[in-house]
């Protein structure tokens, strides 16, 4: 019976060291030959992922956690963060000397010209700390910002901004998104459009934003090195992805 799969990137394509294994690749194309359609899911950009969506010959991909959404190389639904929500959430990191970055589907720009916490974490992508644009968030369309606080910082934020969403990606990076953006609601609008029943579709993660695709998913599976609620809310629990977890969950699931 044909399977559709939403692969996670970073903790479940990519392994440690952002980089894709061989066994990863050869799973996502057998998977394929086998009649399995797959997808992408990420918290990351559309240009952040073309070197792997090239790899793997894939053409149709969540990403900004669910606000873009793209079948087949056409972008079926796109939802921006709503513009007075972000200038106030921008207004509140500035007084507080938070740097930001914000992302449409072409490009990151910072609120600053260089900070420590956004080198790291960006570098963690292996991506340059993105350069410097005022006032760039006003004049475009964003699917997600970035800010750069500790956890102990993050509940202002919280507190202060209900009807935007805070998902902690990085020991320093907070992504923001609009209230109830998920892969999970990406997952459903794919499967209403496409006419999927929910039941045929398997989920792999490892990060927070991965929770409630884990859950809404036909079926659930968590990498090894998960997060801890990514892990719980599983249906399945594989290796780590630096052994070959993808690969292993696949042929655990007899999708190779």
């Amino acid at each position: 019976m044909k399977k559709y799969l939403f692969l996670d990137i970073d903790g479940t394509l990519f392994d440690s060291n952002k980089l894709l294994p061989s066994s990863a690749k050869e799973a996502v194309f057998e998977a394929r030959k086998n009649g399995h359609e797959v997808f992408i899911a990420t918290g990351r950009a559309p240009f952040m992922i073309r070197d792997v969506l090239a790899e793997l010959e894939i053409e149709s991909y969540i990403c900004f956690n669910g606000q873009y959404v793209v079948y087949q190389n056409e972008v079926i639904s796109q939802n921006e963060i709503n513009a007075a929500q972000l200038r106030l959430v921008s207004e509140f990191a500035e007084n507080r000397n938070h740097p930001m970055v914000y992302m449409n589907a072409k490009k990151m720009i910072s609120s600053i010209a260089y900070h420590p916490h956004i080198e790291e974490s960006i570098n963690s992508l292996k991506f340059p700390h993105p350069i410097h644009e005022k006032d760039f968030y006003m004049n475009q369309e964003i699917y997600q910002a970035l800010v750069f606080i500790s956890m102990e910082e993050e509940q202002a934020y919280q507190e202060n901004f209900p009807h935007l969403k805070f998902v902690r990606w990085h020991r320093v990076s907070v992504d923001i998104l609009p209230e109830g953006a998920s892969k999970a609601n990406a997952i459903e609008l794919i499967c209403n459009k496409l006419h999927i029943p929910i039941e045929d579709t398997i989920a792999f993660g490892d990060g927070l934003n991965d929770v409630e695709m884990l859950e809404t998913a036909g079926y659930g599976v968590s990498m090894g090195n998960g997060h801890e609620e990514a892990i719980k809310r599983a249906d399945y629990v594989t290796a780590h992805v630096d052994e070959n977890g993808l690969a292993k969950a696949m042929k655990y699931l007899k999708l190779i």
